[in-house]
């Protein structure tokens, strides 16, 4: 796939994530080949409210690599964590240009555990 699609397939989820937002923030996620990464933006301020990835300390201690659903599934536990010491509960999933399965759908399940709704 090459570059142009990925970023017109990523415009288009997020324009139709700002329609239905309603004033919450979204659960942005970004997948690598080695890593994966979550935030939580407020659009409307521009700000980065909460974060996590495979390179903070707590989940590159208790895995190999980042690169596994697993290692997805402990970031997603993190970033609800996160989020709920900032005082967020509802959130709008972003999950970009990537297909909902795999590394994405375990982060995505594992914040959902962990207490965020979306």
């Amino acid at each position: 796939m090459s570059a142009t699609n990925r970023i017109r397939r990523r415009t288009r989820t997020r324009f139709a994530l700002k329609q239905k937002a309603n004033g919450r923030p979204r659960l942005s996620v970004f997948r690598s080949s080695k890593h994966i990464y979550a935030q939580i933006i407020d659009d409307v301020k521009g700000a980065t409210l909460a974060a996590a990835s495979t390179l903070d300390k707590e989940v590159r201690e208790a895995g190999k690599t980042g690169a596994t659903a697993a290692a997805a599934a402990k970031v997603g536990k993190l970033i609800a964590e996160r989020a709920k010491a900032a005082g967020l509960s509802k959130v709008q999933f972003d999950r970009g240009a990537y297909l909902f399965h795999g590394r994405v759908k375990a982060l995505a399940e594992a914040a959902r555990e962990g207490g965020l709704s979306f």
